[in-house]
């Protein structure tokens, strides 16, 4: 049966429109199951109704409808679960329909079509004599429903079957807050690496001669790009096109390239083979921080193919407002259509941490990734797109375009009041002080111009250089770049993690292979191994930090005491040979306060026995939270459990801001809870007094917590620690927000 199912599945997937998949179905399901009579019911949500969409027995004239919970195909619907009658008739849920002929049908065998937990249909099968069917026939019809769900969403969603209704509400990730109302405008210009086939050349000198020209190209493209916002944008934004103008004079990339060429490859070939190599390492990542970067090596490819290709046309001039859609966003696409028309952007691939995301953050541009659309039923057609959320609505009804315009007042009121609060050093209003520090990890976050409005930085990952060479970066590399964090801030701590590679980050000159890499060789674990490498990178940021000693190290992924004596007897060995070197230069040094990163759960009940031996505690409530509900976030099949307001996390943090009280250790979240006005609030609550977030979220978080009294956080923590649910805790703590005159900043600044 394996087979038949393989083959409905795949013939539903051809068929050219929705009718012909369905009729497929149910004629083949019929033949697979030995039955005589299959129908498809699909949900129409609008009408809230369960319609006959084809069938292979019943009259297929008939036109039947029933309200969700109605009749048998109703009560499977309802209960989201598989129903095996033998004797239909006898059921208190039947509801006769005698215009499809179904008075001859006796046995009933229905269940759900279900994605993502949203009942999209039913299936059934009927047999004119009374039968139970068996367990394997409902496996069978089981599985058979699974696998058509996925197939169902995802050619609707692509517009692949024409006679499907248009989608109205289309979802994905939240990449840049805000919210955009325009006609769609959809741009399909780019050339694609993935279309890009296998060449060959006869000319070696003249391929090389056009991809020298290319990368010079490309290069003036983003210098170009970075003189005209030089004016708009901060430097932690313009850095995006100093880094793209980096990368593509990167020795590796252009000496891969090369080599490629002149083993007989033509540019173009040989630009898609090395991009994707160097893409695929990110995208194999954990991290979704560091996973994002494929993003940005396929951007510079893209490019890269753009100038080699040469296109003649380009797209027509934009002339009115317009929410840009496109398959990858790109900082050129950004560029190339006006500020003032440009209210929105949505993207098919990407992430949240790309580049091109970070770009649209700072020039205040709405934007969503990870939407799956259809170019030719979205074009010029009137959407909303609520980058807060990460939905995109299609032809809403005046009344919702009313209500989005009056937030998009509301929003731009509020940004202008956020900003007053950023220059004053964080607090509460009643005085507590709470310290803002900035997350950062590639020169486009890290070189941010000083200014009051942040405290320091409370996490800079290190592991981008390691990344992207070819082999272990040097000490004196790695001094400089350490050194260069540190110069921005005189005065200010900053919090540099060590290496946090292994398995699920693997390094190009290092292979690791792990069946679960999640749990595996990674953070202090791959470090300690390689003592070697955890004391080059220790003696550089001990390096860089003379003549700042504002430098506090940070070891991730710490498990237990034993892990963290070992790699302490490390740090100080790297110290008194930095310090003896500094002292002959006649210099001196500071040993770096040290703390470790909380996330992994057996840490929490070990807290009490190491806190004498750190200075600080930094929690990092992605992983923990990932770890404490065994849930991979980046997996969208269970990505919807994936929430740190989940009752165990909310302890989980309440455990260790209990640890930091007692024994007086400064304790600091560096996760994205600490940057969502809800988490924020439920952390200061709970005893945090140092949040480390995004650049975007800073003022926001400041100008929430100036405007709460201290006392009233601590009840409402300690009130959410009773509850059971995290979307009671969100809606709680969203009404306790409200009551304190905040409503609007929750409606439209909430990041989920």
């Amino acid at each position: 049966m394996l087979t038949q199912l393989r083959n409905i599945v795949q013939s539903v997937a051809a068929s050219s429109d929705l009718e012909q998949a369905l009729h497929t179905l149910v004629q083949q399901t019929c033949v697979a199951m030995r039955t005589e009579c299959c129908s498809v019911y699909l949900a129409n949500a609008e009408h809230q109704q369960f319609e006959l969409m084809a069938t292979q027995g019943l009259d297929p004239c008939a036109q039947v409808s029933m309200a969700f919970g109605e009749g048998l195909v109703g009560v499977v619907g309802q209960r989201a679960e598989p129903l095996n009658l033998a004797y239909a008739r006898k059921h208190p849920a039947f509801k006769p329909f005698p215009s499809t002929g179904e008075d001859a049908f006796q046995s009933f065998l229905g269940t759900p079509i279900i994605y993502r937990k949203k009942v999209l249909g039913v299936l059934v099968v009927q047999q004119h004599q009374p039968r139970q069917f068996d367990e394997s026939e409902e496996s069978f019809l089981v599985t058979l429903a699974a696998q058509l769900a996925v197939v169902f969403a995802h050619a609707d969603a692509q517009g692949g079957w024409q006679g499907a209704p248009s989608p109205v509400l289309l979802e994905g990730m939240p990449a840049s807050p805000g919210i955009g109302i325009a006609q769609a405008w959809c741009d399909d210009s780019q050339p694609r690496l993935e279309e890009v086939a296998p060449a060959c050349h006869l000319d070696t000198q003249g391929e090389l001669d056009r991809l020298d020209a290319a990368i010079d190209d490309a290069s003036t493209e983003f210098r170009r790009l970075r003189k005209r916002f030089d004016k708009e944008l901060q430097k932690d934004a313009l850095a995006i096109f100093d880094l793209f103008v980096h990368l593509l004079n990167d020795p590796m990339l252009r000496e891969d390239m090369t080599v490629r060429v002149q083993q007989g490859d033509a540019a173009t070939w040989a630009v898609r083979q090395t991009v994707e190599a160097f893409s695929a390492r990110f995208a194999a990542m954990d991290d979704p921080y560091l996973k994002a970067r494929a993003g940005d090596v396929k951007e510079l490819g893209q490019r890269l193919l753009y100038f080699l290709i040469a296109p003649a046309g380009s797209p027509p001039p934009v002339s009115t407002p317009i929410v840009l859609l496109a398959r990858e966003l790109t900082a050129g696409m950004l560029a190339s259509i006006p500020r003032a028309l440009l209210t929105g952007v949505v993207a098919e691939e990407g992430a949240a941490n790309s580049h091109a995301a970070i770009l649209a953050r700072a020039l205040g541009i709405p934007a969503v990734m990870g939407v799956s659309f259809s170019p030719a039923k979205l074009h010029q057609k009137t959407v909303i797109l609520d980058g807060h959320k990460g939905v995109l609505m299609i032809e809403p009804a005046e009344a919702l375009i009313n209500e989005y315009q009056h937030l998009v007042q509301e929003e731009a009121s509020l940004q202008s009041t956020f900003e007053t609060a950023l220059a004053a050093p964080g607090h509460t209003q009643d005085g507590t002080r709470i310290e803002v520090h900035l997350n950062a990890g590639l020169s486009a976050d890290s070189q941010i111009a000083i200014n009051q409005g942040v405290d320091g930085v409370g996490l800079f990952r290190t592991e981008v250089p390691f990344l992207m060479q070819r082999r272990f970066p040097s000490e004196d590399e790695q001094v400089k770049q350490y050194r260069a964090i540190l110069a921005s801030y005189p005065d200010k701590p900053v919090v540099m993690r060590t290496l946090d590679i292994g398995g699920d980050k693997p390094l190009p000159y290092l292979s690791v292979e792990e069946d679960n890499p999640f749990l595996g060789w990674r953070g202090i674990r791959f470090t300690l191994d390689h003592p070697d490498i955890f004391l080059i990178q220790v003696r550089a940021m001990l390096r860089a930090s003379i003549g700042f000693n504002n430098l506090k190290l940070l070891l991730p992924m710490i498990s237990g005491r034993n892990e963290l004596l070992e790699a302490k007897a490390l740090i100080s060995r790297a110290y008194q040979e930095v310090s003896q070197e500094a002292h002959q230069a006649g210099q001196s040094i500071n040993i770096p306060l040290l703390g470790i990163m909380v996330e992994v759960p057996s840490i929490l009940y070990q807290l009490d026995n190491i806190a004498r031996d750190v200075d600080f505690l930094s929690v990092g409530t992605n992983d923990l939270t990932q770890y404490l509900l065994a849930v991979d976030r980046n997996n969208a099949r269970v990505a919807d459990i994936f929430d740190a307001l989940h009752p165990s996390v909310l302890h989980a943090l309440a455990s260790i801001a209990a640890v930091g009280t007692r024994h007086q250790l400064p304790v600091s979240v560096c996760g994205e809870l600490a940057g969502d006005p809800v988490g924020a609030s439920l952390l200061v609550g709970l005893g945090y007094h140092q949040l480390s977030m995004n650049t975007r979220n800073v003022a926001k978080i400041k100008y929430l917590l100036s405007r709460l009294p201290h006392a009233h956080l601590v009840t409402q923590a300690k009130q959410m620690l009773t509850l059971d649910q995290p979307d009671e805790i969100r809606a709680a703590t969203e009404a306790f927000l409200a009551a304190q005159g905040l409503e609007a900043l929750v409606k439209v600044g909430q990041l989920r």
